[in-house]
């Protein structure tokens, strides 16, 4: 069931407008869901569930009770382990194919591809491995993985947990590290993989991207970036294929990083353990400063009392013009969406949310609107600065707005509303009426679903004029 939450969230950014946040409940009933994705152009969502379920939501909001693949005999679960990320192959609608991330049983990392059955919404069961990877501790073990622009799969690795990165692992290259030597692929904790699923290499199940910075060294080939301490979350702009990436913060600073299209292959340095954000954190043996790459916008806990950065989306959409060119993410500790501007880095956090505590992942729609989740509840982010200055300057307005079953329009004591129609953000008409030549008029609504609309009414001097409405 859907359920509109107005939470008078107004975020006032330094471009003189402002914008009222409010969060439309769009799916319930999961258990610590982490991960919100789909593949291209599906107006499914596939919730990703820690405990192992990927579970299926309908374009109406209706949740599948048959989950679409259950690996809960397959993985560790608690503290940071557990069916963290799923990836869906680019050409998923043809090939089937999808990744998924997960720790097993002996608490390492693994990367595995499956496939979807001859129904749709049933996957199969049998997988196969790409990567398996030693961990040390419970925590840190990264679990986004996304499809590049370039069609190759982004890995995102912590650095094996602890705190501090007390081994090294995320600066090191070197396969004769101590902790290496003897685990070879914890080379790749603190690092962002990139692989090739559509070739192979010897024995592997995948390739390398002929790009990759150390494909010529054995043992690394997959690393594409290094200096992570936990990217909790990372995205590629669908439009432009910019690249975010929320990094949490050890002790007081939470990092997000941009990394312009295309990409660079040059083996970027992200800092951690040398810097946290862009504060000296331990320099020992690190490289300068100078060759590493600066985090694009942070804040401290000390400042905001937050503690965990959950990395989201730039904003592509175009429901809400006032979200363009924000990139939106929140904090596991703060209850609260922040945005950051995609060309400045200047963050805006909103006041505190209420009702939707511990924000673990954001998700997009094919049409780039925004969703995330706490882990029980699915919400859709919406802005609800509703009424248009032209609506309103021409003497209408709505109310309630969000409202229930009915809501009445007022008119000037000049210029009645004569008609009105109402229509659904894909601009399909779904109501017309004619209006009483009065002041006030009371319209029924109580066959519309709950979302959004947009209401236009037409006037006694042939003019018409359009405005937001929300039905909860």
């Amino acid at each position: 069931m859907k359920k509109l939450l107005l939470l008078g969230l107004t975020l006032i950014s330094s471009s003189l407008f402002s914008q009222t946040i409010a969060v439309q409940s769009y799916a319930t009933g999961f258990t610590n869901a982490l991960e919100l994705t789909h593949p291209a152009n599906d107006t499914r969502f596939f919730v990703v569930q820690q405990g192992g379920l990927i579970r299926i939501v309908n374009a109406n909001g209706t949740v599948n009770a048959t989950p679409f693949l259950n690996l809960s005999s397959l993985i560790s679960t608690g503290s940071e382990r557990g069916l963290l990320g799923l990836a869906f192959h680019p050409n998923y609608a043809t090939n089937g194919l999808f990744y998924v991330n997960y720790t097993n049983t002996s608490g390492s990392t693994v990367i595995a591809r499956y496939s979807v059955s001859a129904n749709p919404d049933i996957a199969n069961t049998a997988g196969t491995i790409l990567m398996t990877i030693s961990q040390p501790y419970s925590n840190h073990n990264g679990g986004s993985l996304k499809f590049g622009p370039d069609g190759f799969l982004y890995i995102g690795m912590g650095d094996g947990g602890s705190g501090g990165d007390p081994e090294g692992y995320s600066q090191n290259l070197s396969l004769t590290f101590p902790n290496v030597s003897t685990n070879p692929s914890r080379i790749y904790l603190g690092k962002m993989l990139r692989i090739d699923v559509d070739t192979t290499f010897g024995s592997l199940n995948y390739g390398f991207p002929a790009t990759n910075p150390f494909v010529a060294e054995a043992g690394k080939q997959e690393i594409w970036a290094r200096g992570l301490r936990n990217p909790w979350k990372f995205s590629f702009n669908r439009l432009t294929g910019d690249l975010w990436i929320g990094d949490v913060g050890q002790n007081n600073v939470e990092e997000i990083n941009k990394v312009v299209t295309p990409v660079p292959n040059t083996g970027m340095n992200f800092g951690w353990r040398c810097y946290e954000g862009n504060v000296a954190y331990n320099t020992s043996g690190c490289a300068a400063a100078s060759t590493m790459v600066s985090a694009f916008a942070q804040y401290t806990h000390s400042a905001t009392g937050g503690c965990s950065v959950t990395g989201g989306y730039a904003y592509t959409g175009t429901t809400y013009p006032n979200f363009a060119n924000k990139y939106f993410f929140a904090d596991y500790c703060l209850n609260r969406i922040s945005y950051v501007n995609t060309t400045t880095g200047v963050i805006t956090h909103s006041p505190n949310l209420t009702g939707t505590s511990g924000i673990r992942s954001f998700g997009e729609d094919i049409n780039g609107e925004l969703y995330f989740t706490n882990g029980s509840t699915m919400y859709r982010l919406i802005d609800s600065s509703f009424s248009t200055s032209e609506f309103a300057d021409a003497g209408f307005s709505m109310s309630p707005n969000p409202a229930k079953n009915t809501f009445t329009i007022k008119s000037s004591t000049t210029n009645f509303a004569t008609s009105v129609q109402m229509h659904d953000l894909t601009g399909k008409l779904l109501l017309t009426q004619s209006l009483e030549n009065a002041p006030e008029n009371n319209i029924s609504i109580a066959s519309l679903s709950k979302g959004i609309y947009m209401v236009t009414v037409e006037t006694t001097n042939g003019t018409s004029h359009t405005s937001k409405l929300v039905v909860e």
